[in-house]
Parts: structure tokens; sequence; C-alpha cells
């Protein structure tokens, strides 16, 4: 469930074309997937395809259609929290299954999702303290106007005044939004040490663009961001990204072998000229975190549904192109690296700093929320899972 038009479809094309990808390895026993051609004890995985066109309600309908005509078993899809917060009441109701592959806001915590993307310890804790060491203490603060920016700004916002740091602006622009002067010129006129943006879709090659054309260069006025990646840097040009930086989990450049036999597999099948990206490599990952939760279900001869599902994928581990990564058991949030990249001419990351494993997910901001947390009972018992310790969680790593 991915929109493939729409002001979206600039990145979630990419993350469909990943699944698509990882349901061909599944199926004919090829890439990281061992078999012989047997997909998952000897069936394959049908693929039911819808489109919501980037609208938010559009998700909502088509998930409903999908759980109750189609009968899908789960569901891999979404991409904005928008998109997630809108289908969420409908997984909780009908008891079904999301894996959902984007790095979000956190705070959430349901029994009906399973989150390949990176909580806000993976991707915001590393990345405001790198810009305050490296670039100053005063941030300008950008997004689009929904809320996973909004959230993700408050968190990071958070963790900047934390050690010592400034916001001098926080501005906020319609999902889609290709123009951006008068925001421009209110960075002009604060004078920040860097850019925090969170700005998706279409705004974000727009606004490299313009920003550059405003005569700011990325030595005077780095923008550091959560949502721009390969993808967009090959939309809008290279020239205008060099310099910049992006704070993910996953870039083409990571040097493992499974990334290089991804890159090289992706590209055979949809061409030597597209891009990886950290949002793709997580909608890559999750499928064969289903896929291998469905294996374990058939090979101990339980019939596939959301509660043998749910249970099986509770801790499963995959060696992903960023490396080896995990769901946490407790949480079904994944542990994930947490890389920062910094932009070149080519369009490629040089990653100027990288975790030397993956992170343990902490659902909740630990400097908004002290001490909360998401623990899930099981089996499938219907609690609150949310717990409040009062106490700092310390980031743990995958051994």
């Amino acid at each position: 469930m991915y929109s493939t038009t729409g002001t979206i479809a600039i990145v979630e094309k990419s993350l469909q074309d990943a699944t698509f990808l990882a349901i061909e390895q599944i199926n004919t026993g090829t890439g990281p997937w061992e078999g012989n051609g047997e997909g998952i004890g000897g069936r394959k995985i049908q693929k039911v395809v819808v489109n919501p066109d980037s609208n938010w309600d559009l998700y909502n309908q088509m998930s409903k259609r999908l759980i109750e005509e189609d009968k899908v078993v789960c569901i891999l899809g979404c991409y904005t929290s928008a998109s997630r917060k809108s289908v969420l009441p409908v997984f909780e109701d009908k008891d079904a299954i999301l894996y959902y592959p984007v790095y979000y806001e956190g705070n959430e915590c349901s029994s009906n999702v399973f989150y390949t993307g990176a909580a806000p310890n993976q991707q915001i804790t590393d990345s405001i303290p790198y810009c305050h060491k490296n670039f100053g203490s005063k941030g300008f603060f950008i997004g689009s106007d929904y809320i996973y920016p909004k959230e993700s700004n408050r968190i990071a916002k958070a963790e900047l005044e934390k050690i010592g740091g400034k916001v001098v602006g926080d501005e906020y622009a319609a999902l889609g939004t290709t123009e951006f002067i008068t925001i421009i010129n209110k960075i002009k006129a604060a004078k920040p040490d860097f850019v925090l943006s969170n700005l998706v879709g279409d705004s974000i090659p727009a606004f490299y663009r313009q920003f550059k054309d405003a005569g700011i260069t990325s030595d005077k006025i780095p923008i550091m961001a959560y949502p721009t990646t390969e993808e967009e840097i090959q939309a809008m040009g290279p020239e205008y990204s060099s310099g910049h930086y992006t704070s993910f989990n996953y870039f083409q450049t990571v040097d493992t072998p499974e990334n290089k036999l991804f890159v090289k597999q992706f590209q055979e099948m949809f061409g030597g000229n597209r891009v990886t990206n950290g949002v793709m490599e997580a909608a890559y990952l999750q499928t064969f975190f289903m896929a291998q939760a469905m294996k374990k279900v058939l090979d101990e001869g339980g019939e596939l549904n959301t509660g043998t599902i749910r249970e099986a994928t509770r801790g499963q581990e995959f060696n992903a192109p960023q490396g080896r990564v995990k769901i946490d058991p407790e949480n079904y949030h994944t542990y994930l690296y947490s890389r920062i990249g910094k932009w070149k001419e080519d369009g490629q990351a040089e990653i100027v700093f990288s975790t030397d494993a993956a992170v343990k997910p902490i659902a909740w901001s630990q400097t908004l929320y002290k001490g909360r947390t998401c623990v899930h009972p099981t089996p499938d018992t219907r609690v609150d899972p949310t717990v409040e310790t009062g106490k700092d969680l310390e980031p743990k790593y995958l051994s």
C-alpha cells in the first residue's frame, strides 16, 4: 500500500519497488532468501497492490478493503505519519498487522504495527549533538505541515536546548509546497548556524534549489535533514545538496556485502540509473521479517493469521544491507544503525558518523517523556503496553 502518484510518490514509489524486489527473491529463492524457488513452505507471496494517491483518506479506505474484501494476511505500506495515523484505527479495530517502514516521530505503541524505520533515538538523538558540535548552537527548524515534521522538530528542539543550543526559527509549509522564498528570507534574517529540515516529498527538491539560488551555500548554513534521501537528491540534482547532511540508518554507500548485492540486484531489476535509499531499504528488510515469520509459523504447523504472525515476528533478525537488524520483541520497533551522511557532488553520501552496531529502539523521546517506554505482553493480551518507569532509558546495541 504505497502511493505511486501524488506529492509523496517521489519517494514512496521506491518503497514499492524495493518490496517487489524482496517478494521476487522470496518467491524464487534468490538474493538473501534461501530456497529452491519454493517461496515460503511451498507457497508464494501473492501481491495485492493499491495506490492511495498520497491521499490520507484513501489509505484508510484501501486498508479496509484489503483486510475485509481481499482477505490479506498482513499489509506492507504507508509512508507519512499522517497516512499511518489514518489507517491505525482500522488495523486495531480489525486486529490486522501493518509493517511500517518509515522513520517517524515515535510516541506510539500499537500491537498491530511493526515499525521498521527509525525511532527518535535512532535518528534525532545523535544528529542534534553533531550539529551543535560541528556547526554551532543556533538552529532554524523547518518542515511540512503535518504530524511527523512538527513532532520530530519538537523533539529535536528539546534535544538542542538540552545541550545549550538555541532555536532561532520554526516554520512549516503545506505538504506539496514548492515556493520557499518567504521562509528562506526568514532564515537569512535569523542567521542560524544550521537548518534542520523535515520537509517531505516534492517540497524537498524545491527548497534545496531555492536555498542555493538565494546564495546560501552549505559552508555558510548547512542543512541537516531527516527525510532527504538519494531519491530526492537525484530528482533535484546533486549540485544543490552537496555539502549538506542527512541523518539516516542506511545510505547507498554503506560498505557491507549485503548492501553491494542489494544495490546490484535492485538496479538489475529497475535500471542502472536508479539509486537506493534508507526508506526503501527498510521496506526491503521488513518484507524478509514478514517472510521469516510466515516460514516459522508454517514450519511449526501453524496457520497464518494475525496472532501467529505477530508472535513469530517478535525477535526476528536479518542481515540487512545496513547491517544486522532485529525486531525488538517487547516494543515491535527495530534495532537499527544510526548514521549521518554528508552529500557529495555525485549525489552519494560520505558517512561521517555511524554506530558500530544496531541501536535498541526506544518508542518515546526520553528528552520529552523520561522513562516512558513500550512493552507488549504475550500472547495477544489486550492491555495498555505503555510503561512509565520515571528513569532514563539507556540505549543498548545489538550484539
